[in-house]
C-alpha cells in the first residue's frame, strides 16, 4: 500500500468533511486522485467511513509536500464555494507540512491565476 498517497487521501476527506459537507464534487476529486495512484477504491471508501489521525508530515519531499498543499487548495475550490473551516484546516496542514500558515491564503487569492511554478516559489520562500 502506498502510505504516502494514502495519508494525502486521508487529509483530502478529513478537509471535505470540515464543512460539515461532503461534496459530490469533493467525493470525485478525492476518487480520482486515488485512481491515477491507483490505490484501490474501496480503501478510500474505508478511509472516508473511518479517517485517520494525521500524523507527522515532516518525511516527505518537498515535492510531495508541495503536492499535498496544492490538492487541499484544489479541494477548497472544488464545490465552488469556500469556506473558512476548509481555510482554517488548510492552515493547519500547511504548517505540518513546514509551510508558514499565510501561505494558504495566498494560494487560495492567486490559484488559478498565476503559474504553478510561481505558487510554489512562494510557497517555499522565507517571506511567508
Amino acid at each position: 500500500m502506498d502510505i504516502v498517497t494514502k495519508k494525502k487521501l486521508n487529509i483530502l476527506i478529513q478537509l471535505a468533511e470540515a464543512d460539515k459537507h461532503f461534496a459530490k464534487a469533493e467525493r470525485e476529486m478525492i476518487l480520482k486522485i486515488a485512481a491515477d495512484r491507483k490505490f484501490p477504491e474501496e480503501d478510500v471508501n474505508q478511509l472516508i467511513r473511518n479517517p485517520e489521525p494525521i500524523d507527522t508530515l515532516g518525511a516527505l519531499s518537498n515535492d510531495q509536500k508541495f503536492d499535498y498543499l496544492m490538492h487541499c487548495i484544489d479541494l477548497i475550490f472544488a464545490d465552488q464555494k469556500v469556506f473558512e473551516s476548509e481555510v482554517i484546516f488548510t492552515k493547519s496542514i500547511a504548517i505540518k507540512l513546514g509551510f508558514k500558515k499565510n501561505v494558504v491564503d495566498f494560494l487560495v487569492e492567486n490559484s488559478g491565476k498565476r503559474p504553478v511554478s510561481e505558487l510554489r516559489s512562494v510557497a517555499f520562500s522565507d517571506y511567508w
